[in-house]
């Protein structure tokens, strides 16, 4: 009998059964139950035994529920054990468990096999995947939507595309639309490096009308980038606009895509649109497991129904006067000559220091919860999701970061600026790529205040911008600061060796060995691998001892190669083989402390190791040779080398044949020198004002000092700009001789073509006019020539007169070195024009900046034309 008629029998008779009398020794009379007292123990019996009814259901699908996990938990362990054996390389073991997986006598899902496709995705292993589907094909096991993924990105990644795309073609024919589209955008992403592979599957969607999403076009995006396709970005963007309005993860995409193309003014424009979506609050975002934002709208494709405007985010007439740049043939902005770069005074770069700190100061006071309501901007960030700010930040990084390597730093202020006035905070990251963007547009200074202010807020810099900042500041020869830059950095990576070389650089130009061995020392305290670079510097800084003007000896040369041979061991232990430079270097430092005979030993040896060397590096190498033979007068040695590198077919170019010509100033002859300006010609090589100065030195030399002038007129009919190397080439030889009206005629010649004179000029006219005991005359052209050396324009001379006049009269005790800290490394000629002008007003002299009031210059200017060929008595 069935358990709910038996049941529905013994209620009906549980009606009929009255209920049991009071215990015997109760004194009340028993009364039969009334109808409502029968109904309600009728009811608790039957309460009862549908209790029963359900625990006897309960135990019965309990039972067949243990069962069920039991089979799953046995399949889950099996996987896990599969998994466990492919990860520790045992694939032969996970075959043996996947063939005993396949034996089991439960009835086998595709969810059985998910945790090993999941596994086979990310390893990649498309074989065992292979193994797999061979096994549910047997086992008539249909796939699930989830392994089909995990399959086509094993079998992708693993670069079995082939069989991926039958596989897509399968699915596609027996699966909606809709279904398949996110398996074919995995297929693209594993295989966005073949463009064929690309085309197949999109000849395939587009065969099965499968359409396109967001996700489609982000990753036909990532295919354009790498392939540098911008016009197939450009057309992803009206393609994907036309169907779509992007939501603002799509437009971050299409923004790091046109940046990383160079296409700023496009990632500008959908960046202002990014901006707008963003303050209209219309997009919504998630935050993944894997901290990956998503959008939580459908991908549904809707056009947008109207065009977002250009719209400025800050106008242009509200722009300081610093960040105005001109804008381009398609009007997006470039680079103009900052107005920063122009000035001449200490006291106006102050100025522009101070103004440029105002505006990069800006937003001290805002926060991501605030916005700004200027007018500019009918919307701002201010009820903007946090993970919506995040992602704007990112494009406003793209861009700016950018804006580095197309050397942009007009755009990159503009946008820092925006950023403040939509209440968008920069990161340390947007820092990074400003100040990158400031140092190569504005220089060290500029971005020293960028950090100033970015310290005031609280963010710590970037080591990656600590060190860019010393680079910055060891190219303008700013040592202490780029040491303490580099000081500064706390996390040593081996990328950042670049701003230790460009440091031990400056020391070299600067000089300065005991500073580099310093750096050299916590280079080594910090186990930083150094590379060839380093090594090609520090021959040349350590390679010479002696500081120019003075010659080596003995003891300098034993120094020099203890330590060569010390650097080179370094790099035998850093297994670093020699480049070209390093050995240039090398071969240089021994000609310039005249090792006449370890140089040629290296040279042999450059020739024999740097076998890839071309034949213009080859060269290279000849001429430092015969430069340092020249100057050493080893004038045999020097005709021999030049005629083994003829013999070898080097190319001989300008440099090597004036150092040739002025080779033939020591025998002398100006036939040898005539004939190789020939065969300089032949050479298809054009003299230069150096070769002229070296002819000259030739006919000096022969006591023509007539055909010395000729020269100079045929330098200067051939329009060839001369320096004022070769006059003081003319003026060392008048002041020789004791010419000093030769020695006034070339001063007034070099005044007339507006050139700068420098220390050997004054030097050689004061002695001419000592020498004759013409001392007032003597003290008049030196202040003169200094005023010159400063600036040849006198509306410059006469600004500068009244800063530079209080250094020249100090009566401080260090007057003198206050000058010499005032100006630069690079500066030399101020610094002893205005010593020289300190000394002359020491002695009593009367300082004009008005040199051209001066009557020795009018006496010079008004017997120019009488005197210039003058012949010598």
């Amino acid at each position: 009998m069935l358990p709910l008629r038996q049941a529905g029998r013994w209620r009906r008779a549980a009606l009929l059964v009255p209920l049991p009398s009071a215990a015997s020794g109760s004194r009340e009379q028993c009364h039969p139950p009334c109808f409502s007292e029968r109904v309600a123990g009728a009811r608790r019996h039957e309460s009862v035994f549908w209790a029963g009814i359900k625990a006897r259901m309960l135990s019965t699908c309990a039972e067949h529920h243990d069962f069920t996990a039991r089979a799953s938990m046995s399949a889950r362990l099996m996987q896990a054990d599969i998994v466990n054996a492919l990860h520790k390389g045992d694939r032969q073991r996970a075959s043996i468990m996947l063939s005993n997986l396949q034996q089991t006598k439960e009835a086998l899902t595709s969810e059985d096999f998910s945790h090993i496709l999941e596994y086979c995705a990310e390893a990649p292993d498309p074989l065992f995947v292979m193994d797999i589907l061979e096994i549910m094909e047997d086992k008539a096991i249909d796939i699930s939507k989830g392994n089909y993924r995990s399959v086509t990105r094993a079998l992708t990644k693993g670069g079995y595309s082939k069989e991926a795309l039958k596989l897509l073609t399968l699915l596609g024919e027996k699966e909606s639309t809709h279904g398949v589209l996110p398996i074919f955008n995995i297929f693209l992403s594993a295989c966005r490096t073949n463009l064929n592979d690309v085309g197949s599957c999109l000849e395939k969607m587009e065969g099965h009308l499968v359409g396109k999403s967001e996700i489609t076009y982000c990753e036909l995006l990532k295919v354009a980038v790498l392939q540098g396709n911008l016009s197939a970005v450009h057309d992803l963007w009206k393609d994907c606009t036309r169907y779509y309005s992007p939501s603002i993860i799509a437009l971050r995409k299409f923004v790091k895509a046109f940046s990383t193309l160079g296409d700023l003014q496009s990632a500008y424009h959908i960046l202002q649109r990014m901006v707008v979506l963003a303050g209209e609050r219309t997009d919504h975002l998630m935050v993944s497991s894997k901290r990956r934002c998503q959008s939580t709208r459908l991908d549904i494709p809707v056009p947008a129904l109207n065009e977002v405007e250009d719209l400025k985010l800050v106008s242009d007439y509200d722009l300081p006067s610093s960040f105005q740049g001109k804008m381009g043939a398609e009007g997006y902005l470039v680079d103009a000559q900052p107005e920063l770069f122009q000035v001449e005074t200490q006291s106006s770069k102050h100025k522009q220091l101070k103004s440029y700190v105002s505006i990069i100061s800006a937003g001290d006071n805002l926060g991501d919860n605030s916005g700004l309501d200027s007018g500019m901007m009918t919307k701002t960030l201010r009820f903007a999701p946090v993970a919506v700010k995040k992602i704007l930040r990112w494009s406003f990084n793209d861009i700016i970061h950018m804006c580095v390597q197309l050397d942009n730093c007009q755009l990159a202020e503009q946008l820092f600026l925006e950023m403040h006035k939509i209440g968008l905070r920069p990161s340390r990251f947007t820092y990074d790529g400003f100040i990158k963007c400031v140092l190569a547009g504005k220089g060290v200074a500029h971005a020293l205040k960028v950090i100033e202010v970015m310290e005031r807020r609280g963010i710590k810099p970037y080591d990656g911008t600590l060190v860019s900042l010393s680079v910055g500041h060891s190219k303008s020869l700013q040592l202490d600061l780029a040491e303490d830059f580099l000081g500064r950095i706390s996390d040593i990576k081996p990328e950042y060796i670049h701003g230790f070389n460009a440091f031990l650089s400056g020391c070299d130009i600067m000089n300065e060995p005991e500073r580099a061995l310093r750096v050299l020392a916590r280079m080594k305290h910090l186990d930083l691998k150094p590379h060839i670079r380093t090594y090609e510097i520090l021959f040349s800084l350590f390679g010479n001892v002696n500081v120019p003007y003075e010659e080596g000896n003995m003891l300098s040369h034993a120094d020099v190669s203890k330590r060569i041979s010390i650097i080179e061991m370094d790099m035998l232990n850093h297994e670093i083989q020699h480049s070209f430079v390093s050995m240039k270097n090398l071969i240089r430092a021994f000609g310039a402390e005249g090792m006449i005979e370890e140089m040629l030993r290296y040279l042999n040896v450059a020739e024999s190791v740097l076998s890839n060397m071309d034949p213009y590096q080859k060269s290279d190498l000849y001429g430092i040779v015969l430069h340092a033979l020249v100057k050493a007068k080893e004038t045999h040695k020097a005709i021999r080398t030049f005629k083994i590198m003829r013999a070898c077919g080097l190319p001989a170019n300008t440099a090597i044949y004036n150092v040739m010509i002025e080779c033939c100033k020591l025998l002398p002859c100006f036939k040898s020198a005539s004939t190789l300006l020939s065969l300089m010609l032949r050479d298809g090589c054009c003299p230069t004002v150096v070769t002229y100065t070296s002819l000259l030195k030739v006919l000096l030399a022969k006591d023509d000092f007539e055909g010395a002038l000729d020269l100079l007129d045929l330098c200067l009919t051939e329009g060839i700009q001369p320096d004022i190397g070769i006059f003081n080439t003319l003026l060392s030889d008048a002041n020789a001789r004791g010419n000093i009206h030769v020695i006034e005629c070339i001063l007034e010649c070099i005044h007339r073509a507006k050139i700068q004179p420098n220390e050997s000029t004054l030097w050689y006219t004061f002695c001419a006019y000592v020498d004759k005991k013409l001392y007032n005359t003597a003290v008049e052209a030196l202040q003169v020539l200094s005023m010159r050396m400063i600036s040849e324009d006198a509306s410059v001379l006469k600004e500068k007169g009244a800063a530079l006049e209080d250094l020249i009269l100090s009566e401080e005790p260090d007057a003198e070195l206050s000058i010499i800290k005032a100006f630069g490394a690079t500066e030399e000629c101020s610094v002893a024009a205005l010593l020289n002008l300190r000394w002359c007003a020491t002695i009593g002299s009367t300082i004009s900046w008005l040199p051209e009031d001066s009557l020795w210059a009018r006496r010079l200017a008004s017997s120019y034309d009488a005197n210039r060929r003058l012949d010598m008595p």
